[in-house]
């Protein structure tokens, strides 16, 4: 029953939320209105573990004096600043979590974003190698879109702007929307063999 149970569950819930999908009528309806009550008590849930295994985890780097453990104080103390004040002065607009998330949350993020950049610079260094027709193509289409998302580009020449809206109004659109349907595809493909039980790898083990 270890196995069985979680698989009728999983065969349940899964049922019943894809009939909810296509036959919003009653009693589906009632079924999927709870399911979605469900899925939010568990992601408050999920949270909570995720916050617990990140203090368990950083709490043995600290006492350990791994290396990079300053690092892991910083994280802490964060985290528990930005949810006290959170739970007391509330998250609108002027109080300090909203300051925090402001002025230190968001200049982090583009800091992180700013710094990758040169790891994309260099990957793309690499990737862009003309060593076939495809590389080729694809050289001179980050040619054009870089020239042309950069100022500097127009002041050279006003064209490149256009030609890069252009190859990323179309060409790029049409590739994004063929990566999604592949990963749509996939996810049926899997949801089909966990509801029909052919997937179990969602109960653990091998």
């Amino acid at each position: 029953m270890k196995r069985e149970f979680p698989m009728l569950i999983t065969v349940i819930a899964g049922l019943g939320y894809l009939l909810f999908y296509f036959i919003p009528h009653w009693p589906f309806n009632l079924i999927g209105e709870m399911f979605q009550s469900w899925v939010i008590v568990i992601s408050a849930f999920a949270i909570l573990l995720g916050v617990g295994s990140l203090i368990k985890v950083h709490g043995d780097r600290i006492s350990r004096k791994t290396e990079g453990w300053p690092y892991s104080i910083i994280l802490l103390s964060g985290v528990f600043i930005t949810a006290i004040l959170g739970i007391w002065k509330g998250v609108d607009v002027g109080t300090p979590f909203d300051y925090i998330f402001r002025y230190f949350y968001s200049p982090m993020g583009s800091t992180m974003f700013s710094l990758l950049a040169f790891f994309i610079a260099s990957a793309a260094f690499r990737a862009f190698r003309a060593q076939s027709r495809e590389a080729t193509m694809l050289l001179v289409a980050a040619f054009f879109v870089m020239l042309g998302r950069v100022p500097i580009g127009e002041l050279i020449w006003e064209g490149f702007p256009k030609i890069a809206s252009w190859l990323m109004n179309f060409p790029t659109t049409a590739g994004q929307r063929a990566i999604m349907i592949g990963a749509a595809l996939g996810v049926v493909s899997t949801s089909i063999k966990i509801l029909i039980g052919i997937d179990k790898s969602y109960l653990g083990g091998d």
